[in-house]
């Protein structure tokens, strides 16, 4: 089970830190995203990380801007967000998988488990 949060209201420029907590003991061995979803579009990927040896993708809009980070001795993992925009704004979620590569995955059909889901609405 996943359990995001941290989202609120924030003007352009602002941060933000995204939390997601896992329960669970086997944390560690799943590959962690975020993704989001603005209203009207479809969801869209954001960052990944893996499980142990630290590759991390981020999405173009985001690069730069967007740290992803993961602490698999409190099984959360985060996204600090930066320099935000109001094109941002959307509901983002956290999400895991398992696999035995060492490459996270860009997309969502690749991941088993999902967040609530925590809004972030950027002002301009």
């Amino acid at each position: 089970q996943l359990q995001a949060s941290g989202g609120g209201l924030v003007q352009a420029g602002g941060s933000l830190r995204l939390s997601c907590a896992a329960s669970g003991r086997t944390f560690s061995i799943y590959h962690m995203g975020w993704f989001r979803q603005a209203p009207g579009k479809e969801r869209e990927f954001v960052a990944a990380i893996t499980r142990g040896v630290g590759r991390i993708y981020y999405a173009d809009s985001v690069k730069g801007r967007f740290t992803i980070s993961r602490d698999n001795a409190k099984n959360t993992v985060y996204l600090q967000m930066k320099s935000l925009k109001p094109e941002d704004t959307a509901v983002y979620y956290c999400a895991a998988y398992y696999s035995s590569s060492d490459y996270p995955s860009r997309s969502e059909y690749d991941y088993s488990y999902w967040g609530q889901g925590t809004q972030v609405t950027v002002s301009s």
